[in-house]
């Protein structure tokens, strides 16, 4: 199939237009994880990644109010501050260690 310079222009035209459309609704997502002390929000998901535990472990510490949540919009959100601070705690008190490896480090600081 053959196409001429005007169609490949207009379809990578409209391809970059995509991209930034895309690149846009990324940035959108990620400026709305921020509460408005602009800490950084962790969903259900990110937390579960990160700690590497079940839904179900998740939610118990959430109901024995060892790990502080908030809800918007019907989603569960968890403040950076507040999953640091469970760590130490649970971790330290668990193993009677330090768990300073196992802190989670906010998006713009992680290297890539």
């Amino acid at each position: 199939m053959n196409i001429d310079k005007l169609e490949f222009r207009t379809y990578m035209n409209n391809l970059l237009e995509r991209f930034d459309l895309l690149d846009e609704k990324l940035e959108n997502l990620l400026r709305r994880k921020k509460c408005n002390t602009g800490e950084e929000l962790l969903d259900n998901q990110d937390l579960l990644f990160e700690l590497n535990i079940s839904p179900r472990t998740l939610q118990r510490y959430r109901s024995s109010g060892q790990l502080p949540y908030y809800t918007i919009n019907g989603k569960i959100y968890y403040k950076l501050s507040d999953v640091n601070r469970f760590i130490r705690e649970v971790f330290e008190a668990k193993s009677g260690r330090s768990a300073r490896h196992r802190q989670i480090m906010p998006r713009n600081a992680k290297s890539r």
